[in-house]
């Protein structure tokens, strides 16, 4: 049965690999100490809360490119469409980042 389920689940089907390309982007060894360092990204904070303001803000450790990082701080409105109550919410030190490093790449990625 366990041979079966293995089959019909996909598990034992042959898949086509490729080899990675020199330029593909390799995530940075180690992070934040704050969520156990296994992801592979820093949350640098103004304030220094999460990690410093100066911590490496790419994720990837061959990038050679551009880095934008910005804090975004202001409020945000919450209506509710069933009663139309609106509740004026703070947003603060959002951290928005992009990368780029001029070669056309076939994917997206972002932190939410």
């Amino acid at each position: 049965m366990a041979a079966a389920a293995a089959l019909g689940s996909g598990l034992l089907r042959p898949r086509l690999l490729y080899a990675a390309a020199p330029d593909d982007p390799l995530p940075i060894p180690g992070g934040t100490p704050a969520l156990g360092g296994g992801f592979h990204l820093y949350g640098p904070t103004p304030d220094g809360s999460f990690d410093p303001i100066d911590a490496e803000p790419a994720s990837i450790t061959n990038f050679d490119g551009v880095v934008g990082l910005t804090y975004v701080d202001g409020t945000v409105t919450r209506t509710t469409i069933s009663t139309g109550e609106r509740v004026e919410l703070p947003f603060i030190a959002s951290d928005m980042r992009f990368m780029h490093d001029g070669k056309p790449r076939q994917g997206t990625f972002g932190f939410i």
